[in-house]
């Protein structure tokens, strides 16, 4: 199975979940703490780049390198991101 059918199969497995706790349950189940840790936070990077809200700021509060943050500001500009601000707005 190739990478691009695992992230399909994932996505296809995430949308079956219609209630919040059962997805949270299902996240803690497959990933490690660390990993539930950075997806959270790169949902909180854009969430708060959508908002707005400095690069520096966005560092300082989230603990995380301005590099990373700029990479989800490029992700919002001309990658993936852009198809998740209607769900972050």
């Amino acid at each position: 199975m190739t990478v691009m059918n695992n992230i399909t199969e994932l996505a296809k497995t995430l949308v079956k979940i219609k209630d919040s706790k059962k997805a949270e349950d299902f996240l803690r189940a497959i990933l490690t703490p660390g990993e539930l840790e950075q997806v959270s936070q790169r949902l909180q990077i854009f969430k708060s780049l959508i908002a707005k809200v400095p690069q520096r700021k966005i560092a300082e509060d989230l603990g995380v390198s301005v590099g990373t943050i700029t990479h989800g500001s490029r992700e919002l500009q001309y990658g993936w991101g852009k198809y998740i601000v209607s769900l972050l707005k």
